[in-house]
């Protein structure tokens, strides 16, 4: 286009900008622009999340080789730990308080030992999971990848731990009388269904606790009394025995004394189904979907809030 000035020249003026009038949103979808950290969908974000799978693994096995690089005896402290947890408990609820009521020593030591072990798995994945975010802040803003992976590595980490110690737990139930069996083969699924749900835990506390930090100094009061109320140093049926049936289903079925259940019932000769919930594998197998499902929906949904503010 031309139009003549006042000195009889001609001007020529640009032609209109085929942009013009678009709204800010209509020229970032022309354009193929999307919101920096916007969240995906739901299928995309697991599609990146399993594209970041070695990443997860190697980023759980480095901080499991580091969490006790600074001591002397090392990785063996994965072992110790639980152990010397073992040896307090029994001396304070065996021994004293004489919690074993209705087993022999032969069941109850590697039913308090078995307890301690599955229950600090679920206890450690839920600890890790709670500054998954917080603590790695710096890792969150500097990189782009699913938030999820975090808590997720950290919750492999503990399994990955946990698959360490299973050799004294092992020790301890042969030790003790019970022989490998068929039924030992029931750990893998036991240890699916628990890793499952600990995870979806992991990922709830972790969107938790990004927002709220002061959550991680909360959470080992209130996993403190979650397992006084599992039965991991005595008998939830035994201790119950002639009082209310209500209360003893209830704590029968909350998910760390399942699993915790389940594994003594696969390794311990003398802990027969009779101690056993009634449908407990329906039971583990509803609270791990559940909780993964949900945990992960839960933690997705915030995904774009991590890391600002």
């Amino acid at each position: 286009m031309s139009e003549t000035t006042h000195d009889g020249g001609i001007a020529v003026s640009a032609a209109p900008s085929p942009d013009e009038g678009l709204t800010a949103a209509r020229l970032a979808a022309k354009y193929g622009l999307t919101v920096s950290g916007a969240r995906p969908s739901l299928v995309e974000y697991v599609r990146q999340l399993w594209g970041r799978r070695h990443f997860i693994l190697a980023f759980s096995q480095a901080k499991l080789t580091a969490q006790y690089s600074q001591a002397k005896l090392g990785q063996l402290w994965q072992v110790a730990t639980p152990l010397l947890n073992a040896a307090v408990y029994y001396f304070i609820f065996g021994l004293i308080l004489h919690a074993s009521r209705g087993m022999s020593q032969d069941v109850y030591i590697p039913f308090l030992v078995t307890g301690v072990f599955v229950f600090t798995f679920t206890q450690s994945s839920i600890m890790s999971g709670v500054r998954a975010i917080s603590g790695n802040l710096g890792l969150v803003r500097a990189l782009h990848f699913p938030r999820a992976s975090l808590p997720v590595s950290f919750a492999l980490q503990q399994l990955q731990q946990l698959l360490f110690s299973m050799i004294v737990l092992f020790i301890v139930a042969i030790g003790f009388g019970s022989y490998p069996g068929l039924s030992w083969l029931l750990i893998v699924p036991v240890l699916t269904l628990q890793f499952l749900f600990n995870t979806g835990l992991a990922l709830i506390v972790a969107r938790m606790g990004a927002k709220t930090p002061d959550l991680a100094q909360l959470m080992p009061f209130i996993l403190r009394t979650w397992m006084y109320a599992s039965g991991v140093m005595f008998s939830i049926n035994k201790m119950l025995e002639g009082r209310s049936q209500a209360v003893a289903r209830v704590l029968e079925v909350n998910p760390a004394a399942v699993y915790m259940d389940l594994m003594r019932f696969a390794l311990i000769d003398g802990y027969g189904a009779g101690n056993l919930p009634p449908h407990v594998w329906a039971i583990a197998l509803f609270w791990a979907v559940v909780v993964f499902v949900g945990g992960f929906v839960y933690f997705w949904k915030a995904e774009e809030r991590y890391g600002r503010g």
